[in-house]
């Protein structure tokens, strides 16, 4: 494929860098794919090159260097930053350094370095465009809009699998009952995420990076039905909302193609209610808004503390995060053991001065103290 914007994808394999390159195949005069970043799933990331045309590629055994490659060396106009972790952080900063735009769907990097990458972008000329749903809305909604005449921002949440459950079976909830998200297509991690709405307490420190409001003037509300993506709220009482169907292949073509919208969907004035995110059959449609339940979900409000806390806590809730996650997939803890893990590394690493190698090591501190709580808790039953 050739023409078009040149893009560059960190973690084509997974959910988000595989629902991007479905974007790309159906706009190929839009987009040209000159590099591809994959781990250990190298088969795929072959067949995905050799599809796409893609010249520039690295896996796991290329290390650093390789992502390296991809982001900055590849020629590419903006770069897809969509792996997990803190793995790609040197590859990204090098890429808006260059004046790269980048399409972040990285959460780990904007929650623990954001403030950072802010700043080196700005310095290199080079654009963030936000992929999560909720920031792509916000984005969005204040576009044309002056900054001072905004009063808050809200975060729309599913509120995952376990909205409605009683705490003490969540608590005990497996690992396939916590990936059973009722609304997204997401990977594993993000999916746990979801369902500790850990998802939404990171996000709020996102949308505090990206766009420069503070913890008090950024909240959530629970919407199930994940039409309306987030709202702005005016100092007049006026809310503006972005409104699309529950598909993250609607957020990452607006970021790879900003400013231009790709082609819309064919409208059906005999289906609004389809338009506004009605089911096939549905008759009648209705959005519900509630407010989260800090309570059973003591992540949103660590996610908060961390934000508060600035400098490289926030790094280190995110690291923990990850810790407890992956504990928990691997049947180290319980569900309801992940916010205990995360809470008992952020009490014992303190925050330090915010640098990219100061988030280096608050990430490793955190790790190790979230792994030492994860092995001194008992194995669940069986």
């Amino acid at each position: 494929m050739t023409g078009g914007k040149r893009v560059a994808i960190l973690g084509s394999t997974g959910s988000i860098g595989t629902q991007a390159l479905e974007v790309i195949a159906e706009h190929p005069s839009e987009f040209q794919v000159v590099g591809l970043a994959a781990g250990r799933n190298v088969t795929l990331l072959t067949e995905q090159a050799h599809r796409f045309g893609a010249k520039v590629t690295s896996s796991s055994a290329d290390g650093l260097a390789g992502l390296h490659r991809v982001a900055a060396e590849s020629d590419a106009e903006i770069v897809l930053a969509a792996t997990d972790g803190s793995v790609a952080f040197e590859a990204i900063f090098a890429a808006v350094e260059r004046g790269i735009d980048v399409a972040v769907a990285n959460k780990e990097l904007v929650v623990a370095a954001g403030a950072l990458l802010v700043e080196a972008a700005r310095t290199g000329g080079a654009r963030l465009l936000p992929v999560d749903s909720e920031h792509s809305a916000i984005f969005q909604c204040l576009l044309g809009e002056e900054r001072s005449s905004v009063a808050a921002i809200l975060l729309t949440a599913s509120g995952g699998p376990f909205r409605q459950t009683p705490r003490e079976a969540m608590e005990r909830a497996d690992v396939a009952a916590a990936l059973a998200h009722p609304t997204w297509r997401m990977g594993t991690k993000n999916t746990i995420d979801s369902a500790t709405m850990m998802n939404k307490g990171l996000e709020v420190i996102e949308a505090s990076r990206l766009f420069g409001f503070e913890g008090d003037r950024i909240g959530i509300v629970v919407h199930p039905q994940s039409v309306a993506h987030g709202f702005v709220v005016f100092r007049d009482g006026s809310v503006k909302s972005q409104l699309a169907a529950p598909d993250m292949r609607v957020p990452i073509g607006y970021a790879l193609s900003y400013p231009k919208r790709l082609g819309a969907p064919n409208f059906a004035h005999d289906n609004v209610l389809k338009t506004l995110g009605a089911k096939d059959g549905e008759a009648t449609l209705c959005y519900e808004f509630e407010a989260p339940d800090f309570d059973r979900f003591p992540c949103i409000r660590l996610a908060y503390e961390a934000l508060a806390a600035g400098g490289t806590q926030p790094a280190v809730l995110s690291a923990a995060n990850e810790v407890a996650v992956h504990a928990f997939v691997d049947g180290k803890i319980a569900f309801g053991r992940i916010a205990e893990v995360i809470e008992g590394a952020m009490n014992r690493v303190a925050s330090g001065e915010l640098s990219l190698p100061g988030v280096r090591k608050a990430d490793g501190e955190a790790r190790k103290a979230a792994g030492e709580i994860v092995e001194a808790i008992e194995r669940p039953k069986r």
